[in-house]
């Protein structure tokens, strides 16, 4: 995006950066509680003409330093980037998350990076902030060195969904246990998959479907099942409503964990070489039939269901329309 940057290593960010809003943390996810941060951020940006910075880290700090509990993550430093900057973030900055950063102590950390690299005038952090060795720092220390350093210091709560307070912890199991609808009212947008199309064997071809195979790099994937999704053409942003089922196709005796997206309509030119597919809403677990033509009259049925879905959310979709036409 025009005006925007991403500095891949604290030693890119040049000596002459203009002053920072910064918020500091792992934002895996960009869920509700992260754009509430980054919302208030802004606009104290643009309050004080400074730009706003988010200051990240690759990889994962509990990799370094609890290799056991590290978390499989829900999106890599650049498409957490991409999100932010759809947001209003003018500058990510990613630290490198090494044994040697590891170790510095909350005051250098902020004497170093917060203010001397980044150029701080303003802080914002959530509620469970920690930072430095051991994570000994917290929000009053943070406070304190912001009165002798010269910035200011915002703490800004957490958001809750139906009770629960959102996290890119929470969020995971969300998607892991299959329960993607809510997963997406907490991260605020469709969770999403991506990657390549790839050959699959031409069983679904032939004696079902036809399906996208996806091949993604992605760490979190939803329980096996089948769900209602969208899929979009990465290139060209074609769209196309469609059911995914993500599983080891047991009435072929499959072996290999696959994500299989039938679309609801025909193509409109040649299939995409690489695909998004975001996930709305859990339609069964996956089981096995004991022939493919059963097989092939459940995936109707299923399609059935995601036709009515998608028929519901634009009947909505209309109703807020007119409702607002009536506001204006």
């Amino acid at each position: 995006m025009s005006g925007t940057r991403i500095y891949h290593d604290l030693k890119d960010v040049p000596g002459d950066l203009k002053p920072t809003a910064l918020t500091i943390g792992n934002f895996d996810g960009v869920h509700l509680g992260h754009r509430r941060i980054f919302k208030r951020l802004v606009e104290i940006a643009r309050e004080h003409g400074w730009q706003a910075s988010v200051l990240t880290f690759d990889p994962h700090p509990a990799k370094v330093v609890a290799p056991t509990r590290s978390p499989r993550l829900l999106m890599t430093p650049e498409q957490r980037a991409k999100v932010m900057f759809e947001l209003g973030i003018s500058r990510v900055a990613i630290a490198h998350f090494d044994t040697s950063f590891s170790k510095l102590t909350p005051e250098q950390f902020v004497r170093q990076v917060v203010v001397g690299k980044l150029k701080a005038k303003a802080v914002l952090v959530g509620d469970n902030f920690r930072f430095g060795n051991r994570q000994a720092g917290d929000t009053e220390l943070l406070v304190r060195l912001g009165h002798e350093l010269g910035y200011a210091v915002e703490v800004i709560p957490s958001v809750s969904v139906r009770g629960m307070v959102v996290s890119s912890t929470g969020i995971r199991r969300l998607i892991e246990a299959g329960r993607v609808t809510l997963a997406c009212r907490a991260l605020g947008r469709f969770y999403a998959l991506e990657g390549d199309v790839v050959p699959g064997k031409g069983i679904g071809s032939r004696h079902t479907v036809p399906t996208l195979n996806l091949r993604t790099a992605a760490e979190v994937l939803p329980a096996v099942g089948v769900y209602v999704t969208r899929t979009h053409a990465v290139k060209d942003g074609r769209s196309w409503p469609s059911i995914t089922n993500v599983g080891y196709r047991p009435t072929f005796n499959g072996d290999n964990l696959s994500i299989e997206t039938f679309l609801l309509t025909e193509f409109d030119g040649n299939a995409p070489p690489q695909i998004c597919v975001e996930f709305l809403c859990r339609l069964r677990g996956e089981r096995r039939f004991d022939t493919p033509a059963e097989l092939k009259t459940q995936i109707m049925r299923d399609a059935g269901r995601a036709r009515s879905y998608f028929r519901r959310i634009e009947q909505l979709a209309a109703i807020q329309t007119q409702k607002s036409g009536l506001l204006i």
